[in-house]
């Protein structure tokens, strides 16, 4: 017997139109979107953004305007932005959201597990002890214990005290 997991919430998404080329450029290009793309902040060099395939609620990602998929190429000065406003967003998970740890992570090229292998992203990913279960290992299912959009907002209120 097949399990079935129902999640009608989702249908939104899958039907929603696809993006032509790097869906981190669209958002970078398309500012005026950003509630509908979940965008959370955006500067000169990078934006955070949730992620659409969370690994726990509050998962989200700093991405550079600049499209490379080598992390060598990238200029200096961006790399180093990214990783103060990584600073800041750990604060905020933990300070903010009550997070008890934070994975912080890239997956740079489609064999080190890069979904999106074009366009680097830095993940980063709130903890809490007892966070996973047999689910996720048996059934290659996540369970979202909490409502996307809710986490959306309640990080978007945060970032101006964090960043």
């Amino acid at each position: 017997m097949k399990n079935i997991l129902y999640a009608p919430w989702r249908d939104e998404y899958v039907k929603s139109p696809k993006v032509d080329g790097c869906v981190f450029c669209h958002i970078s290009s398309h500012q005026k979107d950003d509630e509908d793309l979940h965008v959370l902040y955006r500067d000169d060099f990078c934006f955070i953004v949730m992620n659409r395939y969370p690994y726990t609620p509050g998962h989200f990602m700093i991405i550079p305007h600049f499209h490379t998929d080598k992390l060598e190429e990238l200029d200096s000065a961006i790399w180093l932005h990214m990783s103060a406003l990584a600073q800041k967003c750990v604060r905020l998970l933990k300070d903010g959201f009550n997070a008890q740890a934070v994975n912080i992570g890239m997956n740079l090229g489609k064999a080190a597990g890069a979904g999106i292998a074009e366009h680097i992203h830095l993940h980063l990913v709130p903890r809490w002890e007892r966070d996973t279960n047999f689910i996720t290992s048996i059934s290659q299912t996540r369970v979202y214990s909490t409502d996307f959009e809710i986490i959306f907002q309640k990080i978007k209120e945060l970032i101006p005290k964090y960043i």
